[in-house]
């Protein structure tokens, strides 16, 4: 299940949101090439990825900041710009650029935070944008619960894009991270969940001084939940390539 757009345009130039997303790009291009070489990769996180057991046996808490420039792959990366493309120009829109920037790095930093407190021995190196994105998901959920969300459900052959309420998406996105936590050894690598669900819990908490600004509870009531902007309407066309049917 992938978010593919929201239909909630921003009011304003996300310029944060556009320079995270090429930073993250950037950062990424500049060690594209040490892919091929596997030893020198690892070295690589080893100097810049966050990693548990240094921060709480040395104190060494550079890579709380650094890690979240870095990932682990192309996917990786695609899928977290996607997300904060999707979910970031609207925080931005109602926080401000430089709030929602010190939003963002405050969440990713609560997020390896979160990440340490799951795994405290770890020597696995933690990279990814994804704690400071899962705060932007968490303030969106606070501010937009009722914004439409597009996603992708892909089961098996299944392949439909539905159109569901923000809130169903990213709590059940929450709820995943919890549960998959839970059951995960952070020695073992692999996905971060606590740093995704720390992250998340850090965003609503980051976010309440604008909610509270914008009203509240009332600022819910006014809007149904609903964004308040005209919500952008897409239209799905069928594709213009004929279907060829089988001869028998």
């Amino acid at each position: 299940m992938f978010p593919i757009r929201d239909h909630n345009p921003s009011g304003s130039t996300p310029y944060v949101t556009w320079a995270l997303i090429a930073l993250n790009v950037a950062v990424f291009l500049s060690y594209w090439p040490l892919f091929s070489d596997e030893r020198a990769l690892r070295l690589f996180f080893n100097d810049w990825a966050m990693i548990p057991a240094l921060v709480t046996a040395r104190g060494e808490y550079t890579g709380l900041l650094t890690s979240m420039f870095l990932h682990g792959g192309l996917m990786h990366l695609g899928g977290n710009m996607l997300f904060l493309w999707i979910f970031g120009d609207n925080l931005e829109d109602r926080m401000g650029h430089l709030p929602f920037l010190g939003f963002y790095l405050a969440s990713g930093l609560a997020a390896g935070i979160a990440q340490v407190i799951g795994g405290p021995g770890s020597m696995v190196p933690t990279v990814g944008a994804s704690g400071a994105i899962a705060g932007v998901m968490g303030g969106y959920l606070l501010l937009f619960p009722r914004a439409r969300v597009d996603i992708l459900v892909i089961i098996i052959f299944f392949v439909r894009i539905i159109t569901v309420p923000a809130a169903l998406m990213l709590i059940l996105w929450f709820a995943f991270q919890v549960i998959a936590g839970l059951g995960a050894d952070p020695d073992m690598g692999g996905i971060a969940y606590w740093a995704h669900a720390g992250g998340f819990v850090a965003g609503v908490i980051l976010a309440l001084p604008v909610f509270l600004r914008l009203g509240g509870p009332r600022f819910w009531t006014l809007q149904d939940g609903a964004p308040p902007n005209p919500a952008a309407r897409y239209r799905f066309r069928r594709t213009p390539v004929p279907r060829v049917r089988k001869r028998r």
